[in-house]
This record gives structure tokens, sequence and C-alpha cells, in this order.
């Protein structure tokens, strides 16, 4: 090949490589503003508590159609976040909230769908529960790699620092493995391109906003309603909306969100497992998160 063919291709290549990522960018920029500027609806809860829900209709957000249920809980004193779980049974997330008598409750860590329990490593006013249940090769899984932390009923998201045993330093009566971690000082978190990661599925996450507000956030999926997200995608939508920290939780058929005194059995999602859009597919599951009055 000649040489000026060479810087022919050569200049052709770096135009389409400026192009694409011009359009990236775009896109991004354009999604971002979908998100900050969306008509969400707001409901009052409580005092300093608020429910925001949208529905991104006609492809319009990643390209796809999205709906996204965010609880907004101003920290103070007068809520404080708790983890609650059975050992061995498995419980809806509503059922979790009810009998603590919560304001609302979102699902939390993964578990075994056979024998129920946590699969990641769980403390509770200072006690072991459970602790990690680790591959064959002794590996950790993506959500081994990050903690919520409750101390005094004030929440905390770290990441793992690479030892063995680092989730027995972590300051915390309430320390719940999950992850990985989305977003850390306010900066998206590098993430493997593993499926569980790359693929849409509806995602539960936990996020803190500014230093004053916890958020727990759903999206929903597995529907021509809500197509779900990848983590990924999540990240971003966290970032655009404030958050300066966030962890993913268990994701796929045991997203939920539930709030006391609502319709539909109190339950504002919609959840997939019964693979109809509507409030009533719940999962069982083994843990939840919930805000309550403090006592």
């Amino acid at each position: 090949m000649y040489r000026s063919q060479k810087k022919q291709f050569s200049l052709i290549a770096s135009l389409l490589f400026m192009v694409s990522t011009l359009s990236f960018k775009t896109f991004a920029q354009t999604d971002s503003l979908k998100v900050v500027k969306a008509k969400w609806g707001v409901k009052k809860i409580a005092p300093k508590i608020h429910l925001k829900q949208f529905g991104f209709t006609d492809s319009s957000l990643f390209n796809s159609n999205q709906y996204i249920s965010i609880l907004e809980i101003r920290r103070g004193r007068r809520y404080e976040i708790d983890l609650v779980f059975e050992k061995k049974l498995l419980k809806r997330t509503s059922e979790f909230g009810k009998e603590n008598r919560a304001i609302a409750a979102i699902n939390a860590g993964f578990f075994n769908m056979k024998k129920g329990g946590s699969v990641d490593y769980i403390r509770s006013n200072g006690q072991l529960i459970d602790s990690n249940v680790l591959g064959k090769s002794g590996q950790r899984a993506p959500h081994q790699q990050a903690a919520i932390l409750i101390k005094q009923g004030v929440v905390d998201i770290e990441k793992w620092d690479g030892t063995n045993d680092w989730e027995k330093h972590l300051d915390g009566e309430d320390v719940l493995e999950s992850g990985p971690a989305l977003l850390i000082d306010d900066q998206v978190q590098r993430l493997d391109s593993v499926s569980h990661n790359s693929s849409r599925h509806p995602r539960s996450a936990l996020a803190l906003k500014n230093r004053n507000k916890i958020l727990f956030v759903v999206v929903d999926g597995r529907d021509a309603n809500a197509a779900g997200m990848s983590l990924f995608e999540l990240s971003k939508v966290l970032k655009w909306l404030g958050s300066r920290e966030a962890i993913s939780m268990d994701g796929g058929g045991s997203s939920a969100l539930w709030i006391d005194g609502q319709p539909e059995n109190g339950v504002v999602s919609y959840p997939s497992d019964n693979k109809i859009w509507d409030h009533v597919g719940e999962r069982k599951v083994a843990n939840a998160l919930v805000v309550r009055r403090r006592k």
C-alpha cells in the first residue's frame, strides 16, 4: 500500500473514531438531561421523606423504556435505617416492612433461594449472623466487594480494600456486604464487564446524596414498560441524580420497594417475579433495609 493511501485510511479511521466518540457523548448528555429535567411525580410520605417516580416511555432513556422509584429520606434524628433479616425463612419485602413497623422497606442482600439466609456477610447488633459463601476458587463475588454500614441508625457505604478479613473491621453495629460499589467519593467506580453488570435487569440500590439524604432506589425491568438497567447505566443515573456514594443490592426478581399506607399493599414498584406489570409479583427474600421512626 502506498504511503499516501495509508495516510488516507488513517485519517478516515481517526474521523470515524471522533464521530463515534462525539455521538456517544451526545447521547450521554441527552440521557442525563432527561433524568435531571424529568417531571418526577413527588409524593410526601412523612416529614422529610418523599417518594419520586417517573416512567421514561418511547425508548427515551438509554434507547429503552424505564421506570424508576426513589424514596428520598433526609438524614436527621427523626428516622433511623435498620437491617432486618431471617436466618432461614424467606419473606416478601412488604412483610419485613410491616413486621418491623417500618415507614418503608427495600430488598437488600443476596441470599440462598432454596435454604434461605444470606450468602454474604451480615452482622447485626454487633453479632455475626452469616459469613460469605465464596466461589470454588475462593474468590469473592462482585456482591461481596462492598458493604452497607449502619451505626446508631446512620448509614454509610464502604468498598472492599482487598484484604481477606476486611468486613470484620468495619465500624457499624449492622453490616451487610453487597455490591458492587457504584459510586465512591463522588466517583463512578470501574466495573467488570461480566454479565451481571452489563446485562439489563431490575435493580435495587442504596445511595447517599450530598451527605444529608439517603435514597432507596428501584429500577423496574423485564417488561415492555421497563427494560431494566445494566449497572453501568444505573451508575450514571445515580450520578446524574446527585448521589456521592452508591451500592448495588440484590436485583432481578428480588427488587421491590414497599411504603406503609400506600395502595396495592404498599408496594410502589413493579416487581417482576410474576412476569406481569403490576404490584403483586414480590419474590421472597432473606433480608431488607427499613426506615422507621426513632424510638
